[in-house]
């Protein structure tokens, strides 16, 4: 099992040169957010995530987490580190001084954050519920609500879940028939059963704090009747410390490909009469309220896939390094097989991809700063657009990618990535549930075409495709010679996606259908372009600052790992403008004109 060691330098590279860690440090309530400040934070959650949290990940997947006798109990370790993860104050990185925040920005939580997923994203996953909690109240949330839970959830000691999903309901939560009574206090009773509810128990925080999907006795039908509920494991007391318990139990633990250490539970309420609930906002709007959790939610998500990639490739290339096995074209002896020209391009392939998502899922994080903290209300909205349309990108691209990327990691290893001792098996099968959960991109995919780029009539996509070929036109003055190539693949690649939404402006009205039936292609379209883009830009830094760093191999391996994705996998974007603009005609079974 190889150890994990933090991208620290690549990490520093994208906040400093991809998204602009100056601009956003200098946005008010940020002045502290200095260099050395971030240095020192990333150097600390290297040390955690690579000497504590690491480790744990092996054998948490061996062991799983366990229910026993209507307890949920974590792996080994998991409670020791969770712990030390809590008094570190790392829950509290990106939220409100007012609630014990320390209001660093998101782009720098997002760098954090990454190391959890990478060490163990079965660990990481309770952060990351946790964190969907917390701005779902502190957006919707009642001042009692607030001022009871988002202390104890910002820091950590208590934590938060999303219960949506129901067996009959899957993603239509239109469809969930938990069901909320109000009671004479003012309280509400909650009976029913939730499923895939990820840290739904543990024993890792004194308290857990379930934000329920549940629908009212007099709502309407369908997602228009939903509201949200607040449903505490302990019931707070009158100064707010965890008392009696609440009527809701854990029943079952799912049996999962993957991440076996993040107790996936099956929630029961009411069946001792009724859980007590506290409803959020007002009745029938807790979709609008489920989507403050969701959005955030899809880009950690997202950062997911950028982490299991990260921690495939490193595995890969530590074993490329050491198995030797035949001889490489050009040698007499033989070598490790990384000197084989095919297992380089593999490595290259996971790198490459690994550092283009990071640099795109950074980016939405940097907006994300942007959207909240502009002091100018016209950039910040232009900020927020940004973030709604890269939102399912790094959702559904990173995920399909980090997938793709943990299964050449097994292809790297050979016949041991198949044995689960090496560990490759398990970064794959931990990365599969990625592009499912938290709205599969299929989803993605639609809410892609249909709310971010048909609704405003792709708008907002060409503000950034303004962004990229203002890229190309420096390129075009950059004289190193990979210039010339990445520039030739950016400019046909950005043309075939400005083809392709043009289609999807244009068909979305008359033909949604056709759409649909393109919009995985086009979603992964955006990524490839989006994340090639970045990679140019990165390529155009180091071409013009020979001091990054001081060190010659980051600026050569990036200038290389740039070229490789512009020449292996821009091509591949305008290969999908056929599929997107004909191939819907197939899927729908429509006769050709």
């Amino acid at each position: 099992m190889t150890a994990y060691a933090a991208p620290l330098a690549d990490m520093r590279f994208v906040l400093r040169h991809l998204v602009g860690l100056d601009r956003i440090a200098a946005l008010p309530g940020k002045g502290e957010t200095t260099a050395e400040l971030v240095e020192a934070v990333l150097d600390e959650a290297g040390r955690l995530a690579g000497e504590v949290i690491a480790p744990l990940n092996a054998g948490g997947d061996r062991v799983g987490a366990t229910l026993e006798n209507g307890v949920v109990r974590t792996a080994p370790g998991f409670r020791e580190a969770y712990a030390q993860y809590r008094d570190g104050g790392w829950n509290a990185l990106p939220f409100e001084a007012e609630w014990g925040g320390q209001e660093l920005p998101w782009a720098v939580a997002m760098a954090v954050s990454e190391m959890w997923q990478s060490a163990s994203m079965a660990f990481g996953l309770c952060p990351v519920l946790n964190q969907g909690a917390v701005e779902a109240l502190q957006a919707h949330g009642s001042d009692e609500q607030k001022k009871t839970y988002l202390p104890k959830l910002v820091s950590g000691v208590w934590t938060g879940t999303m219960n949506l999903t129901e067996p009959q309901a899957g993603s239509d939560v239109g469809a969930v028939r938990t069901r909320a009574e109000k009671q004479a206090d003012g309280t509400w009773r909650i009976t029913g059963q939730k499923i895939f509810i990820t840290y739904g128990d543990h024993d890792m925080a004194e308290n857990i704090v379930h934000l329920v999907l549940a629908r009212t006795p007099q709502a309407p039908a369908g997602i228009k009747g939903i509201s949200l509920f607040l449903v505490p494991k302990l019931l707070p007391d009158a100064d707010g410390n965890p008392g009696a318990r609440n009527d809701l139990r854990c029943v079952s633990l799912e049996h999962k490909l993957g991440i076996h250490a993040s107790p996936t539970c099956v929630m029961a309420y009411g069946d001792g009469g009724g859980a007590t609930g506290f409803l959020i906002g007002q009745e029938n709007r807790g979709i609008e309220y489920m989507f403050t959790m969701m959005n955030n939610a899809r880009l950690t998500v997202g950062l997911q896939g950028v982490a299991i990639a990260e921690r495939a490739t490193q595995a890969a290339e530590a074993y490329a390094a050491t198995r030797v096995q035949g001889k490489p074209i050009g040698l007499d002896a033989p070598a490790p097989i990384a000197a084989h020209p095919d297992v380089r391009r593999m490595l290259l392939s996971m790198r490459s991809q690994t550092e283009a998502m990071r640099a795109l899922a950074y980016a939405a994080g940097a907006a994300l700063d942007l959207a909240r903290g502009h002091p100018d209300p016209i950039e910040r909205a232009k900020a927020q657009a940004r973030v709604d349309l890269l939102t399912p990108v790094v959702k559904g691209w990173c995920t399909d990618t980090g997938c793709e990327v943990a299964s050449t990691g097994i292809q790297v290893h050979g016949g041991m990535g198949y044995i689960e001792e090496t560990g490759a098996a398990q970064h794959l099968r931990d990365a599969r549930i990625t592009p499912i959960y938290e709205g599969t991109n299929g989803i993605q995919a639609n809410d892609l075409v249909f709310r971010k780029v048909a609704r405003d009539g792709g708008v907002a996509a060409r503000v950034l495709f303004d962004e990229m070929a203002r890229t190309q036109a420096e390129l075009a003055g950059a004289r190193h010679p990979a210039a010339a190539a990445i520039r030739d693949r950016l400019i046909e690649s950005l043309a075939a996606l400005m083809a392709a939404t043009d289609w999807v402006v244009e068909t979305a009205p008359e033909d949604p259908a056709a759409v649909a039936a393109s919009a995985v292609h086009y979603l992964r379209m955006f990524g490839l372009v989006a994340g090639g883009w970045l990679m140019a830009r990165a390529a155009l830094t180091v071409m013009a600052d020979g001091s990054e760093g001081g060190d010659p191999a980051f600026r050569a391996a990036k200038l290389t790992h740039a070229r490789f994705f512009a020449e292996q996998y821009l091509p591949q974007a305008a290969g999908l403008l056929l599929p997107i603009t004909e191939g819907w005609r197939s899927v729908t079974g429509a006769e050709e004109d």
